[in-house]
């Protein structure tokens, strides 16, 4: 991990994948969904707090007449004023309308976490990068299946692709 990048509220989003009661309940690594979770808590009162927008996204899958029990975002995750995005794919972006949402916002930078390290938010994260956000990853605001599956994400292909830090290191400037 290096050193976190001093941001912008005006033009950083915090986006958390699939914090939904049923994903936080799975058997996780390096940690587990509920810790995960709690740290993504906290990072999203930091960026409310400092004024950046919060994005939930959530899955919702297709052709079905109803979503399995749990399918529900963590309760007391959402807030007023954030906003929310149902995704039918791994990733956050692919038939959703997230990037207008954020463009429209004068977004330019997103905060990542979420469930699962190397699905839900690398695939976010790498459609992010194509359309050219900025990049920084909350390493403790997310879990995977394994530890090896976060640790290759975290490790390996995150650093390509933006700033891995730990949530308590993100951090705004006063300018604003």
């Amino acid at each position: 991990m290096t050193a976190a990048p001093v941001l912008d509220p005006q033009r950083t989003a915090l986006v958390l994948v699939d914090l939904m009661e049923r994903i936080v309940a799975l058997p996780l690594e390096p940690r587990k969904g509920i810790e995960a979770h709690a740290t993504a808590g906290e990072l999203a009162s930091a960026f409310r707090s400092a004024g950046a927008p919060v994005v939930l996204v959530r899955t919702e899958r297709p052709a079905v007449a109803e979503q399995p029990p749990g399918s529900g975002l963590v309760a007391g995750l959402r807030r007023d004023g954030d906003a929310e995005v149902v995704k039918r794919t791994i990733g956050a972006f692919q038939g959703t309308d997230l990037d207008t949402r954020l463009r429209e916002q004068g977004i330019t930078t997103l905060v990542l976490g979420g469930i699962t390290t190397n699905l839900g938010v690398e695939s976010t994260a790498r459609a992010a990068a194509d359309l050219g956000y900025d990049l920084v990853f909350a390493e403790d605001a997310m879990a995977a299946f394994t530890a090896a599956e976060h640790e290759a994400s975290v490790r390996l292909d995150f650093p390509r692709l933006g700033t891995v830090v730990r949530a308590a290191e993100v951090r705004f400037g006063t300018d604003g």
